[in-house]
């Protein structure tokens, strides 16, 4: 499974939703050979760069190229632990086992 951070830039912001991504996943002891995280920017997107793409939610009408089932808004970027509360979410809608 693919995630991808996305900002307007594909610099600092995403690079950060890219760690927390990683970090929850590493918490949640999953295997990490099954993930992979990445982090781009909005107008480089696209639908078949990820299965969920985590995005701050002003930033979600640029990815309309995106289906809003892959799309993960976040209230808050710098959340770390809302970023672990969408991917448990999402572990648990795919069946995937974790701490």
């Amino acid at each position: 499974m693919k995630f991808t951070a996305v900002c307007q830039s594909g610099l600092g912001t995403s690079f950060m939703v890219q760690m927390n991504i990683e970090n929850s996943l590493n918490d949640l002891g999953v295997n990490m050979d099954d993930f992979a995280v990445d982090h781009t920017d909005s107008g480089s997107v696209s639908a078949d760069m990820a299965d969920y793409f985590f995005v701050e939610s002003t930033l979600v009408p640029a990815l309309s190229r995106i289906p809003e089932e892959k799309i993960v808004p976040l209230k808050s970027i710098i959340d770390a632990e809302e970023v672990k509360e969408h991917v448990i979410e999402i572990l648990d809608n795919n069946g995937i086992a974790h701490n």
